[in-house]
């Protein structure tokens, strides 16, 4: 494994790579890191891709936000550091919106798109138990209540609209805690707004192969967009994975990784 920090306008992204061949980039979702990548990396290594994991910009060992960015610009400046032209994108919830944003941007640059948990720059949230533990969750912020603040963004977006916390395997939980209370304490300073696409009403140009997955016990937001992207996008195929909420990546490790390392090969077969 090697690692080490690339340049972005205003900062630098941290990363990680192993293995070698057709780059494969892992994006993560709000409020993680790299880490939750854990349980996929030897598995796409052995499936013959060059891996690498990322922390977005104020998350991880990532720079902190100092102003206005756009995520989407900063994979740019990451795949140019590394000497990538072309990549196959695996983004998680948030890491795949900034997957979908970037390849409307950059269409050339993106091979094939796996999409776990989608959100979609643009999209709004209607479920109401997850509006409801938004709000809960600002108010901690407002309260600089930190404890209560992850623990919502854990009922939120770790246990989902359908379980409770007892229902969750503890250990993601806790890695999932863990990477929220790293990113508090690591980015509180963090100023400026993400800038994105609004990608919402543009999936129709999205031209790469696409994959999306999904949890069946996720919230009816994610759902949604989910058959969104496959009906809108060119070329797009979707799967269920049982018993598995929003981070199916680290909830059903040998079931999401299946799922990729199949539809990567396949995909590049009509390539």
């Amino acid at each position: 494994m090697t690692s080490g920090r690339l340049p972005v306008h205003d900062g630098e992204l941290f990363f990680d790579e192993n293995g070698a061949g057709q780059p494969l980039v892992l994006l993560h979702g709000a409020s993680l890191d790299h880490r939750m990548w854990d349980g996929q990396v030897d598995a796409f290594v052995r499936a013959g891709y060059r891996v690498i994991r990322y922390d977005a910009r104020g998350h991880g060992q990532s720079s902190t936000p100092v102003a206005d960015y756009a995520p989407h610009d900063d994979l740019l400046a990451l795949l140019k550091g590394l000497e990538i032209s072309r990549a196959c994108l695996v983004g998680l919830a948030h890491g795949a919106r900034t997957a979908v944003d970037f390849a409307l941007t950059h269409p050339d640059a993106v091979d094939m798109l796996v999409l776990a948990s989608p959100g979609v720059s643009g999209m709004q949230l209607s479920d109401p138990a997850i509006l409801t533990l938004l709000q809960h969750q600002a108010a901690a912020a407002q309260a600089r209540d930190a404890d209560a603040y992850v623990e919502y963004f854990l009922r939120a977006w770790v246990d989902g609209p359908h379980r409770s916390p007892e229902q969750v395997d503890d250990t993601v939980r806790q890695r999932c805690q863990r990477m929220a209370m790293d990113m508090l304490r690591e980015h509180a300073s963090a100023s400026g707004t993400p800038r994105e696409l609004g990608a919402t009403e543009r999936l129709a140009e999205l031209v790469a192969p696409v994959l999306v997955l999904v949890g069946d016990l996720d919230s009816s937001d994610v759902h949604d967009v989910a058959a969104r992207i496959e009906a809108d996008a060119q070329v797009a195929a979707s799967a269920v994975i049982p018993g598995t909420g929003h981070t199916l990546p680290m909830e059903q490790a040998a079931a999401f990784n299946a799922a990729v390392v199949t539809f990567l090969e396949r995909a590049a077969l009509l390539r």
